[in-house]
């Protein structure tokens, strides 16, 4: 009888752990999975917990991390990596953030197979994390064909999670920066004199706009995340995996850049991610675009995408 694999997955945080999320869906059952997430990442361990062992790194670099800390980190991190990931495991899968690139290492020296998996918004240039972990790699796990431009991978297609409530139309509006949150989304959205709002602040402080707007449900995170999208009317979010999100629960969606993350994609990316998903898109933020946007979202036809999470699974299983 073949030995069940053992998986560790690198989730790194936010619309990473959103990619660790849909991977393991598809792989509960068929191995033994274990998880690295960012320390002080409590939504990552509600997330993934009930697929394996999930325990804390170090993340090298946060969003406004300076040069010489992030340096210090990444030393302290490649440490820690040699001790949790162990000999014993077949495949280290990472899911894109500079998190990743510790223990991808101390896999690689540990002769286990690498998973790379490049970021779902990358179109005109790849990911640091990617083009690092590309050469020691068994498989480079590529959303779209164009990003066959930017690496040498394999097209599985997006890694949608896989819907587990049915949708509903709940006629409320979520809005959502995810766990950094949006700090100029959710400052136009409170301009306005919607009724039915729920609004995820992650990050930013909620309370500015608990004083505006008492009649709206507003959290800074929730475990129980994909309740709240299978009952909203209309998704507004910024271009991470909650995108990928809306499109499998069929969810009419807006996209609006965020201009404050400035190590990450731009307007150019951002718009052709949004056109991939069948979303409408803004980069100005105001209340009048924001509430054209919202409109426009109800009339565009939601695509059917690859299910490339099932893709890359199956690949990892016949390694």
């Amino acid at each position: 009888m073949e030995k069940e694999k053992r998986i560790l997955i690198l989730a790194g945080g936010g619309g990473h752990t959103g990619f660790g999320y849909a991977l393991a869906q598809r792989l509960e059952g068929k191995a033994s999975m274990a998880f690295l997430i960012p320390q002080g990442d409590p939504l990552s361990y509600e997330r993934l917990s009930r697929f394996g062992e999930v325990n804390y790194l170090l993340k090298p670099r946060g969003a406004k991390t300076p040069t010489g800390e992030f340096a210090y980190n990444l030393a302290k991190a490649l440490g820690m990596s040699m001790k949790k990931v162990t000999s014993d495991f077949d495949a280290v899968v990472s899911t894109g953030s500079n998190f990743c690139i510790p223990p991808a290492l101390a896999a690689l020296s540990k002769g286990i197979h690498i998973i790379n998996i490049e970021g779902a918004v990358r179109f005109t240039k790849s990911s640091l994390t990617a083009r690092i972990l590309q050469p020691f790699s068994a498989i480079t796990a590529l959303h779209w064909q164009e990003q066959k431009k930017l690496l040498k991978g394999t097209v599985v297609g997006p890694l949608l999670p896989r819907p587990e409530i049915q949708p509903w139309n709940g006629d409320y509006i979520l809005v959502t920066g995810g766990s950094l949150g949006h700090k100029q989304l959710f400052d136009a959205v409170n301009e306005s004199n919607l009724k039915n709002v729920v609004l995820q602040t992650g990050e930013v402080d909620p309370e500015p706009y608990i004083k505006q707007h008492p009649e709206w449900k507003i959290i800074r995170y929730s475990p129980m995340f994909p309740e709240l999208l299978a009952g909203a009317e209309v998704v507004v979010t910024h271009f991470g995996s909650t995108a990928l999100e809306t499109v499998a629960y069929k969810k009419p969606t807006v996209i609006v850049l965020n201009p404050e993350w400035k190590r990450t994609v731009g307007k150019t990316d951002a718009k052709i991610f949004a056109k991939k998903l069948g979303t409408a898109f803004i980069s100005e933020i105001n209340l009048e675009r924001l509430m054209d946007a919202i409109e426009r979202a109800k009339n565009i036809e939601i695509p059917a995408l690859r299910d490339g999470a099932k893709v890359l699974a199956d690949m990892i299983l016949n390694l």
